[in-house]
């Protein structure tokens, strides 16, 4: 063995070592091990920065920009509610959850589909009494099956493309991942049906500060617009329509304030007094097309050009606005915020939400100019609970992310542009259109993991460079000699399965794939089937709550202890093993 080969692997062991401390983020080790293979002389100058203009750096930014435009348009929890609504059974709410957070996690990012989906199992588990625990971990689990059906459905899935283009000179396709992938996410939603049994059924979540205040319901005030469902219905049908989950206190029209009956015929320009979940409320005014009272009062000079954000808080004990009306307060004008929405434990609010008294320990909902809120929240004295990704009154666009997204799949998928490209524009488009705002857009880039690709793309390479990866492959060849076609392949993914918890499965995936490449033509074998089933061992970490993000999601929501995911994940890993390795070698043949 050469010397820098030894430096290569010596890296490689510190940087492996440097992930299971843990006393470094992930982009941080990234960035001491590519310095690392500078000064050992590995990497050079040169190449030092080639991997942040890789194609995988940008097709991984652009579909976290899509995923969070997906996220945004609501489109996913509005079909999932129309399913949810009629089925009643813990399992198979179970199996529409975990099929449905699967089938989305082939399209935007998994943790994106999970974090979408998640309202939706507490909603569930509240009608039945149950714990979320009893979905929360299958959904995650689901989550990273799903992102292995398509070439943008996880991380792994990119790089594995990029290093066969490099040895055959034409990548994975967007749906070559579809037959494995489709087959492994069927078994393992059979096996979560009747698997989360192993869960152990005492599982609570800690409570949250919301749940600690007893925030059951807002009330907020909304206009019916020209042209909105609501419009000539009665008020059962607007409440029943909307699953029972918003109420309407109170009408007003033409000035005058009645309790509504429920046979009482919505009309245009009525003002509706609407009491829910922020969520159910978010819900019914943007898909109901509903003008938010506030949207249309004229901003603060000087603040023509910041984005309109959402911040909810609770009234502090010294706030100016104890015993005082957000109308007497005229806080749009002094202020340079809106009054959108309030809830008060224990008590049902009706009136308008300007005449609306305030009290101590309120928790409200303010509207206004980003850049301003922390301050006006420090002068009304209330104290941020969190900005809310509340999108009441939000734009027509919501099936634009679902065109532009479905145009850029079918261009990848029909070759008629790169990867790189389709998504980079259907970012770009997006973003342009107002789909997804700005700020939105550049929150939802996870730059730490652009950072740890850029970063570990060179340092993996080294590995080839100094031919450290075929040194590697060889030994490992030496030892699957002796096994069966099915055992090579067996063997690849159990060991990117194994490294995945200590590893970034993204690192992993960096590390594995040449070394799998290689393995394979040592053997004799065509590269394919080990880089899909490398894929598919670095997507699925079902052990540890800590080396996927999906998994870490669902760790505090659903109350489970570091344990509890091996009692479920174990034998989930066992059957993908068994089940994944003749796919894999159906799918792609190993000669």
């Amino acid at each position: 063995m050469t010397t820098p080969q030894w430096l290569s692997i010596a890296t490689l062991v510190g940087m492996m070592g440097l992930f299971l401390w843990g006393r470094f983020r992930y982009d941080v080790t990234a960035i001491i091990a590519l310095l690392a293979a500078l000064a050992l002389g590995i990497v050079s100058p040169k190449q030092a920065f080639s991997g942040f203009s890789d194609d995988i750096v940008i097709i991984v930014g652009s579909a976290l920009v899509l995923s969070a435009a997906m996220q945004r348009s609501g489109l996913i929890e509005r079909a999932l509610g129309l399913v949810g609504g009629h089925v009643k059974r813990v399992r198979s709410q179970l199996l529409v959850l975990t099929a449905s957070v699967g089938l989305v996690s082939a399209l935007v990012k998994n943790v994106g589909a999970l974090a979408m989906l998640m309202p939706a199992a507490f909603q569930m588990a509240k009608k039945n009494d149950a714990s979320p625990s009893v979905f929360l971990m299958p959904m995650a689990f689901a989550s990273l099956l799903g992102g292995l059906m398509t070439l943008v459905g996880t991380s792994p899935n990119i790089i594995v493309s990029r290093v066969r283009e490099e040895m055959t000179g034409e990548p994975f396709g967007m749906f070559d991942y579809l037959p494995t992938g489709l087959g492994l996410l069927v078994v393992g939603l059979l096996f979560l049906r009747f698997g989360y049994r192993l869960l152990p059924r005492e599982r609570r979540a800690t409570a949250t500060l919301g749940e600690a205040l007893d925030i059951s319901s807002y009330v907020t005030e909304a206009t019916i617009a020209p042209g909105s469902p609501a419009e000539g219905e009665t008020v059962r049908e607007f409440v029943e329509r909307h699953d029972r989950e918003i109420g309407i206190a109170r009408v007003l029209r033409a000035g005058i304030r009645t309790v509504p009956s429920a046979g009482l015929v919505l009309h245009e320009d009525d003002t509706l007094i609407l009491t829910g979940a922020p969520d159910a409320l978010e819900r019914a005014i943007a898909g109901d097309g509903l003008a938010l009272v506030g949207d249309d009062r004229e901003r603060p000079k000087g603040s023509e050009g910041d984005e309109i954000g959402v911040i909810e808080g609770v009234i502090g004990a010294s706030s100016v606005l104890i015993d005082q009306t957000a109308g007497r307060m005229r806080m749009q004008e002094r202020y340079g915020v809106n009054l959108i929405a309030v809830s008060r434990a224990a008590e049902r609010l009706t009136r308008q939400l300007g005449e609306t008294k305030l009290s101590a320990g309120d928790v409200i909902v303010l509207q206004g100019p980003l850049p301003l809120l922390p301050d006006r929240l420090r002068d009304l004295g209330v104290l941020p609970l969190a900005q809310r990704p509340l999108r009441l009154g939000a734009s027509g666009r919501s099936w634009l992310p679902l065109i532009v997204l479905a145009v850029a799949m079918a261009a990848t998928a029909a070759g008629l542009v790169p990867v790189a490209v389709a998504f980079f524009a259907a970012a770009g488009i997006v973003m342009a259109t107002g789909a997804l705002p700005l700020r939105e857009a550049y929150d939802a880039v996870e730059w730490p993991i652009l950072i740890m690709l850029g970063a570990l793309i060179p340092v993996s390479d080294s590995l080839r460079t100094t031919g450290a990866s075929d040194l590697i492959a060889t030994r490992l060849a030496d030892i699957a000699a002796t096994l069966p076609p099915w055992g090579a392949v067996a063997l690849i993914l159990v060991a990117a399965m194994a490294v995945t918890p200590f590893l970034n499965n993204a690192a992993t995936v960096l590390v594995m794939a040449p070394i799998a490449a290689v393995f394979a033509h040592d053997l004799g074998y065509r590269p394919e089937a080990f880089l899909i089933a490398t894929a598919i061992g670095a997507g699925c970490d079902f052990l540890t709550p800590i080396g996927h993000q999906c998994n870490t999601l669902v760790l505090g929501p659903g109350g489970y202890r570091f344990g509890d995911y091996a009692r479920l994940g174990a034998p989930l890993s066992l059957l993908v093993v068994l089940v994944g390795t003749p796919l894999v070698m159906w799918a792609w043949p190993l000669r």
